[in-house]
């Protein structure tokens, strides 16, 4: 059994620095997302406008890190695998969304220590949503 050190905060939304660090976050994964080639099957799979998709997640991660629970308080529970499952997402996209997220957490400014926990529950919830082998 290996013993983690107990993180600074008592939330992740808190560490992260609130409400404006999430949002921040959230808008330069969309921006990364529509500039960088790397990332360009991730961005066809989000149709012709990001603007739902920016403000939805930026709702979801501040209840999912500990703060005000925006998106559950107007579409209750996520649903994640369902709500996504209209879109392919193969390793591929999987792939796609973790660095284009893990790279807009480093240019945010995203504590290391939150960095590297986010990106392992990233992986995890990114993984689960997988819905075609590739």
């Amino acid at each position: 059994m290996q013993i983690q050190e107990k993180p600074p905060y008592d939330t992740p939304f808190e560490w992260i620095g609130g409400e404006d660090k999430i949002r921040a976050m959230v808008e330069r994964f969309y921006d990364l997302m529509e500039l960088e080639p790397k990332y360009a099957d991730l961005r066809a799979a989000h149709g012709p406008s990001l603007d739902n998709a920016r403000q939805r997640l930026a709702w979801f991660l501040t209840g999912w890190m500990g703060g005000p629970q925006h998106y559950t308080e107007r579409f209750g529970h996520p649903r994640l695998r369902a709500r996504h499952m209209p879109f392919p997402i193969g390793i591929k996209e999987r792939d796609q969304w973790l660095a284009c997220m893990d790279q807009a957490m480093g240019e945010t400014g995203v504590p290391e220590g939150l960095r590297a926990r986010l990106r392992d529950s990233f992986f995890q919830t990114a993984d689960w949503m997988r819905n075609k082998g590739v």
